[in-house]
């Protein structure tokens, strides 16, 4: 096929691979600085003469501590507005520290570019600084990764890795250019418009769910991240009020249906699933976190409704299933189920059995424990929360409480690292939610253990004047692994951290921050935290012998 775009004037890589960017709705790259990369920021900027002038360049630069807070921070972005985000990390370690970022990306099937520097083409072989083949190492974990030989063709590659990573079923793509191509200017061809691949649903499959929802007396809807990503949650709501069916909601997808809504059961998610008699899973895999697909016992059907086909569960027989655009998934089933289910009785005992356990949490909420109670935290932190509020989980124990309590009340609002469990995501992951949501309050919850992986980056937010909120819930060690330890051995080894005053390694950083160790103290703070201005961290030192009670089913 010939190649119709229009011609620019030669410029180089960074050039092209930021108008590419701009075209696709990039507002911010976040990056640390490598000189293998040094033509991206050039451009980023608007070179020397918008540099001395102090007028805007077309992208905002966030520098970071570590490249896997870039790459959080991308991914996040993506998350957050359903544009994919965009990092730029120098060559060699600068590509090898993003790679685990770049695989929880892949895992959660977040939109997002990384381009990464590369020892010059023409030095490749002879050992130049931090020469190593990127692809071979990102290829399974990304949708594709690549590398740019053409001086002319940096553009378009980054043009098609932006169609490619907001494309179903999204995810991370690389694209690694040699030093040598990047720094040369080329005539290049123009960006072109967004072409997104979608499956297409197959209507024969939507009667099929149609018709099991109507035999169904117990039909129970489980709606995950994909939801929110492809843009159906006001599809999902029509869905769920139009047939009256109950509902789970996981990851972003927290927050379709407000805490109040008459059909939100997630708290009531164990006796839901227990009983049954048809399980609708919507955008998200059925893996641990759902019990692998087996809901009660005998196991109720499944039928799993994905973005594209390679989403599609392969452990499990099925009962039915679809895929392609989400939100065209949820109107034709409306379109199929005109009137509402016979289903009232099923949803009103699980609403009950939800709203009972949420006034179940009183007692803990309230605790006047000393050490204190980790759920007093949330008691304190709820009602404190502004409706449009971004709350950011990373840690185990601690942030399992806060998926417990927090009930976000608008969709895409709640982040978390996600089914590939990767710690560190917070700094990165509040850096793009202050971004996305300049006006809302950004809360981070942080374990004390994964506050060891990326707190250096508050640096980088104190840099960036990015006001965050920071609760450490401080247990003294890692009470995912300390707890299931002691329950098999009797004993636990490698699980005590130090009681470490992290509000003052944020001082020193230039944020603010204080360390709580009453119950009744941690309201106030909260508060002096809300009207600070400045990152600012409130560390809670709180009772390790308090664990999250987890069932081992994953149900």
């Amino acid at each position: 096929m010939t190649d119709t775009r229009p011609t620019r004037p030669a410029a180089h890589g960074g050039t092209q691979a930021i108008e590419a960017a701009v075209h696709h709705g990039v507002t911010t790259l976040f990056t640390l600085s490598g000189a293998h990369i040094f033509p991206l920021y050039d451009a980023a900027v608007g070179g020397a003469a918008a540099v001395e002038s102090g007028t805007p360049g077309p992208l905002r630069l966030v520098d970071v501590r570590h490249e896997q807070t870039a790459v959080f921070a991308a991914e996040a972005t993506g998350k957050l507005t359903r544009v994919p985000g965009f990092a730029a990390v120098t060559a060699g370690p600068g590509v090898t520290n993003a790679v685990s970022a770049v695989a929880g990306a892949w895992v959660n099937g977040s939109p997002l570019v990384l381009l990464g520097g590369r020892a010059p083409d023409g030095r490749w072989g002879s050992g130049a600084l931090q020469e190593i083949d990127h692809p071979p190492l990102l290829a399974p974990v990304t949708k594709a990764a690549s590398t740019v030989h053409d001086a002319a063709g940096v553009g378009r590659a980054v043009d098609a890795a932006f169609t490619l990573a907001g494309s179903a079923h999204r995810g991370p793509v690389f694209v690694d250019v040699p030093m040598d191509i990047l720094f040369t200017p080329a005539e290049y061809a123009a960006p072109i418009d967004d072409h997104r691949s979608m499956a297409t649903l197959d209507p024969q499959d939507i009667a099929r769910i149609a018709e099991l929802l109507r035999r169904a007396q117990r039909p129970l809807l489980v709606l995950g991240s994909d939801v929110w990503a492809d843009g159906a949650e006001m599809a999902a709501r029509a869905f769920v009020d139009a047939t009256g069916v109950p509902v789970i909601a996981n990851g972003m997808a927290r927050g379709i249906l407000p805490p109040d809504h008459p059909l939100l059961v997630t708290r009531a998610r164990g006796a839901a699933f227990a009983a049954a008699d048809l399980v609708m899973v919507v955008g998200t895999p059925l893996d641990f976190r759902l019990g692998y697909g087996r809901f009660g016992d005998p196991p109720a059907p499944v039928v799993h409704i994905v973005d594209s086909p390679g989403q599609l569960a392969g452990h499990l027989d099925l009962a039915a299933c679809a895929s392609g655009d989400l939100g065209s998934a949820f109107l034709a089933l409306v379109r199929e189920l005109p009137d509402p289910l016979p289903i009232s009785d099923w949803s009103i005992r699980l609403r009950e059995r939800a709203v009972a356990a949420i006034a179940g949490d009183a007692v803990d909420l309230a605790s006047e424990a000393d050490p204190i109670h980790p759920a007093r935290v949330y008691g304190e932190l709820m009602p404190r929360l502004a409706n449009d509020a971004v709350v950011i989980g990373d840690g185990g124990d601690f942030v399992s409480f806060a998926g417990r309590y927090v009930e976000p009340r608008r969709p895409g609002h709640w982040l978390d690292p996600g089914p590939y469990g990767c710690l560190g995501t917070g700094p990165g992951y509040a850096m793009a939610a202050r971004l996305a949501h300049p006006a809302s309050q950004v809360v981070l919850l942080l374990g004390d253990g994964a506050a060891g992986f990326s707190l250096i980056d508050v640096d980088s937010l104190v840099r960036h004047d990015l006001p965050v909120v920071i609760v450490v819930g401080n247990n003294r060690g890692w009470n995912l692994e300390r707890h299931p330890m002691r329950f098999l051995y009797g004993y636990d080894v490698a699980a005590d951290l130090q009681p470490t005053a992290y509000d003052e390694v944020v001082k020193a950083l230039g944020g603010a921050g204080e360390t709580i160790t009453r119950p009744g103290d941690i309201g106030p703070a909260l508060d002096r935290a809300f009207d600070s201005g400045v990152p600012y961290l409130v560390n809670v030192m709180t009772d390790p012998d308090i664990a999250y009670p987890r069932s081992t089913t994953g149900v």
